[in-house]
């Protein structure tokens, strides 16, 4: 099964200021603002959401497709990507602009001042979807990820167009689009990923009930936070799967990227919805037990032990047999 992801492909660039932003500013000089803070450290990240689910899914032993645009500087990112398998063939490189950046410096009481750079992610809406699967001989399953709006809208119109199964996954992204944009993207979408909050801000938007959006989708998949996940489909099947153990709660960034890339991959392998949202939960637990999105490491015993205590035996032998 071959499955593109498109998404945002970005680096973080994280720092730490001693002090408290408060304390640096003047109350009756607000408008002419002019600081700068000495930080402690620099903690350069690998980012964007469709980089992330790619290397989960890599890690899961997969092969998937990056579809994206990137500046370049994309070389080191590159080779990073491709030693984790996956496809970076499909990936635009701007000739003018640098890789999109997102820039944050955070104080003591974790107040945080960041400026987003959305450079060569702009020109994602120039990548057609037809010459990535021309390239790797077609696509199952197209994600579209939150990236350059009008990108995610020029691949959901062809994916109609051209009768290729795609999921749709706003998440960033819900906010700044309104009801007609919403409702395009998830219209016909065989999956249907959010979290509660992005679950009820659809519906806000669109004006469509939970039954309404249901009967335009095939699946819809929203993410539970620490309760796991709820999937539920248009002939009145839900599954509902729990999370599995964590060690520890190091960082949340990057858990709900995790399953998806746990989910997609367990789509490729055949299992069922409910084997796959449990691969999906099980690496989303190796992530918020990690600092960073993708400096996870997948060890294929370890992961099998801790998912069979989750799920058990029955499950355990299905998705090994995959995994091995």
């Amino acid at each position: 099964m071959r499955i593109a992801v498109t998404g945002s492909i970005a680096t973080d660039h994280l720092m730490t200021f001693p002090g408290r932003f408060a304390d640096q500013l003047v109350a009756d000089q607000l408008h002419t603002v002019s600081l700068s803070f000495l930080v402690d450290n620099l903690d350069i990240r690998r980012g964007g959401v469709g980089p992330n689910i790619c290397f989960g899914m890599g890690q899961l032993g997969g092969n998937p497709i990056l579809v994206g645009a990137a500046g370049y500087d994309f070389d080191e990112y590159r080779a990073w990507l491709d030693r984790h398998g996956v496809d970076t063939g499909s990936v635009r490189i701007s000739e003018v602009l640098h890789t999109a950046r997102f820039v944050c410096t955070t104080d003591k009481d974790h107040n945080q001042i960041g400026s987003f750079y959305t450079g060569a992610m702009s020109e994602a809406r120039q990548i057609e979807l037809k010459a990535v699967a021309d390239r790797v001989g077609g696509l199952d399953l197209v994600l579209i990820g939150a990236d350059d709006p009008e990108a995610m809208l020029r691949h959901t119109e062809e994916c109609k167009a051209r009768g290729i199964a795609f999921a749709a996954d706003f998440s960033q992204q819900i906010a700044r689009m309104d009801g007609d944009e919403i409702r395009t993207l998830l219209d016909g979408a065989t999956y249907l990923f959010s979290n509660e909050y992005e679950k009820g801000l659809i519906e806000s938007k669109t004006g469509w009930s939970d039954e309404e959006i249901l009967g335009r989708v095939g699946h819809r998949v929203t993410t539970l936070g620490s309760r796991g996940v709820r999937i539920e489909s248009k002939d009145g099947v839900t599954i509902e799967v729990g999370c599995a153990e964590e060690d520890a709660k190091v960082d949340p960034t990057g858990v709900g990227d995790a399953f998806r890339a746990g989910f997609l991959t367990g789509l490729s392998w055949g299992v069922s919805l409910e084997r796959a949202a449990q691969v999906g939960c099980m690496l989303a637990t190796l992530v918020i037990e990690t600092l960073g999105t993708q400096e996870y490491t997948l060890r294929r015993a370890n992961f099998m032990e801790r998912f069979t205590k989750a799920y058990g035996d029955e499950a355990a032998a299905e998705v090994q047999a995959h995994l091995a």
